[in-house]
């Protein structure tokens, strides 16, 4: 596999010294008794497990925890590393630890892979305690309502009543939405970040062809593969170059590669690699099988596909009647896969409920993936939003004590 040596859109940031340091994930399993979690598909999960990774101290009074939700290809390792040796960090590392936006320092950060996911979480690689074996595709179907759910027992279990924010981007904002829908009076501020109310028709066209792309892949052996030497490698690998690619703007692309040729001068005349674009892209695809489940690709997509916040709902402004977070909004110019224009509607919705809303489009050519690089715009709009809220539920708390 080549890989290009151009490649500067990283999907995680460098080990950073001054960082959190070493981490550990957790596991909690949660007590359903012979009641089972129930889904929003009508099936019900027997058991339920969340590997969960927190940062910083939770305070006596219980008001500084934060939950930043993952994106579809994330996990619970948010920041810091596993080992000394561990080349990258957590993959918003540049935006949680000590004197960073989500300052470990001032607040307890969780984090939790989604029910669906590979890392620890029970998903389609789990092992079914009705057969013993890994439930495959017969895995009941999940949605952003089930992960939202999942991850508010697991808070529970932490011992926290109130979030002070629900923070996310791309999949994971649409979990901090649902938060402040489902749970209004658990959740003081929402930091909704290069997402939307919903996904668009093209988007869900983009993780169709993906999930084809698996399903046609004579390793995937309907779902059932996971015994077995042949998994459906190359229909992931090509899954998440489709999806790499939304993640990009046409202008970083052209900027980093354009048509130049990867270590060759002159046009091969055949099939192998040509370009360094198609040489990043197939580096892209061929370490993302190594970390990730074909099954919980196509699962997790789905999720997201299905996700609609004014699902049952009249209007985006009907669904959002009862919200009482205050939201930060953020898009990025080049963001194609989720263009401000969304955001917008997203604002003005909230503003129609009174809804206390802080929104920013910063620019940027980086696509989509620009909320996981480096940002001193969102930098300072998180660490201010939050340092607002912190403050106003300290009052809020202190009136109540005093009253």
């Amino acid at each position: 596999m080549e890989k290009s040596d151009l490649q500067q859109v990283p999907e995680f940031s460098a080990p950073d010294a001054k960082g959190i340091g070493l981490v550990e994930t957790q596991s909690w399993t949660a007590d359903l008794g012979a009641k089972g979690f129930d889904l929003d598909c009508g099936e019900t999960l027997p058991e339920l497990t969340l590997a969960y990774e927190t940062y910083g101290q939770l305070s006596e009074d219980r008001d500084n925890a934060i939950l930043i939700a993952h994106a579809l290809s994330g996990d619970a390792h948010v920041a810091g590393i596993h080992s000394e040796h561990d080349r990258k960090a957590g993959w918003w590392d540049i935006m949680v630890g000590p004197g960073k936006p989500y300052d470990t320092d001032k607040y307890f950060v969780i984090c939790s892979n989604v029910v669906g996911g590979c890392s620890g979480s029970t998903g389609p690689s789990s092992v079914d305690p009705n057969t013993g074996s890994p439930y495959g595709m017969r895995f009941p179907v999940v949605t952003i309502g089930d992960i939202v759910r999942a991850q508010a027992l697991l808070i529970g279990h932490l011992g926290i009543d109130k979030l002070l924010c629900a923070s996310g981007g791309s999949m994971g904002g649409f979990q901090a939405l649902d938060w402040a829908v489902r749970y209004p009076e658990r959740v003081a501020s929402v930091h909704a970040i290069a997402t939307a109310p919903r996904l668009s028709t093209q988007a869900i066209a983009f993780d169709e062809v993906g999930r084809q792309a698996i399903m046609a892949d004579p390793g995937w052996q309907q779902g059932d593969y996971y015994n077995s030497d042949d998994v459906p490698r190359s229909g992931l690998a090509i899954a998440r170059m489709i999806g790499h690619i939304t993640y990009l703007s046409e202008e970083q692309m052209y900027h980093k590669f354009g048509r130049r040729l990867q270590d060759r001068d002159q046009f091969g005349y055949g099939f192998e690699t040509d370009f360094e674009v198609e040489s990043y892209l197939r580096y892209q695809g061929g370490a993302f099988v190594e970390r990730f489940d074909a099954n919980s690709y196509l699962y997790i997509s789905k999720a997201i596909d299905y996700f609609d916040l004014s699902s049952g709902h009249h209007s985006l402004v009907e669904a959002l009647d009862g919200v009482q977070s205050e939201f930060l909004v953020v898009s990025f110019t080049s963001d194609w896969l989720f263009p401000p224009f969304q955001s917008t509607q997203l604002t003005r919705a909230l503003h129609a409920n009174g809804v206390p809303v802080t929104s920013l489009t910063i620019p940027s050519t980086y696509g989509h993936d620009s909320f996981l690089l480096p940002s001193d715009e969102l930098a300072g709009a998180v660490r201010g939003h939050l340092k607002n809220t912190q403050t106003r539920v300290r009052k809020a708390h202190a009136a109540r004590n005093s009253a």
